[in-house]
């Protein structure tokens, strides 16, 4: 009887993919993530209705009562509410990769000749363009209110990039928390809790000179508020500062803790 050869189990199914390709990979995934939320137009409402909701609320609201008038409060809060909003959007980055892994998405990726790593890559490469277009609509609704910042086109361009860097940091933690967590409405209460009391405990919305002592130091050491302050310095006055380079270090130290851990986390259960 011809005896079979059969393939050796040690033997890999398939080839690595080169860096070259998983770049290209990473690419298309981030287009498909693009592409899902342009069939689905409600998903980007937390980068564009939600910004231009708070900054007319919170303006006319609180404007004369904590400046004095709107146009005093304006360089306050825009850069309060483009922070709150990036925040915000970086927890939906976790919230949508563990809702892809909850619905086997990533099970048909396995299958797929594709890098294991590309699916986290473009997701977290996507959420940058909802990230520009929260702080392109945030500056835009606050200038047709009356925002003119000191700073010029120059400091807005300057403040955005770095928001937007600040909060791709960000959704690291949140890409790490939506590996591990059970489920993706259980991520977002738990992303809400936390992030409540980090907000709104800040220089976001009113000068951390009118709480009381112990509020008073939370907030100024609050890693929210040196965010803020950044924007507000980039923005307002075309400068940076020490705020500046303690976010930037901050962001940096999360990128080197958190992006390790979510992608070996991520290529063992994914």
């Amino acid at each position: 009887m011809k005896s079979i050869s059969l393939p050796s189990v040690n033997r890999p199914l398939k080839n690595r993919a080169s860096f070259s390709q998983a770049v290209s990979q990473t690419l298309t995934m981030a287009r498909r993530s693009l592409l899902k939320v342009r069939r689905t137009p409600e998903h980007f409402s937390d980068v564009t209705f939600q910004p231009i909701l708070f900054t007319l609320m919170f303006t006319y609201i609180f404007g004369g009562a904590i400046a004095g008038n709107v146009r005093d409060y304006l360089p306050i809060i825009v850069p309060g509410i483009l922070i709150q909003t990036l925040v915000g959007a970086a927890v939906a980055s976790g919230v949508q990769l563990r809702d892809d892994m909850d619905k086997g998405v990533f099970d048909r990726f396995k299958a797929m000749p594709i890098a294991r790593i590309a699916p986290l890559a473009g997701i977290l490469l996507a959420d940058t363009v909802r990230y520009a277009i929260a702080a392109v609509v945030t500056f835009s609704a606050g200038y047709l209110i009356g925002y003119r910042p000191e700073g010029g086109l120059a400091g807005v361009a300057l403040a955005a990039v770095f928001a937007v860097c600040c909060a791709w940091a960000l959704s690291w933690i949140f890409a790490f928390l939506g590996v591990i967590a059970r489920d993706a409405s259980s991520l977002q209460g738990i992303s809400m809790v936390v992030l409540f009391p980090l907000m709104f405990v800040s220089n976001a919305f009113v000068p951390v000179e009118t709480m009381p002592g112990w509020m008073r130091w939370f907030a100024e050491i609050n890693p929210i508020s040196h965010m803020i302050a950044a924007v507000r310095e980039m923005a307002n006055q075309g400068t940076m500062g020490a705020d500046f380079t303690v976010s930037l270090l901050g962001a940096a130290a999360i990128v080197a803790i958190f992006a390790p851990i979510t992608v070996r986390v991520y290529m063992r259960r994914a």
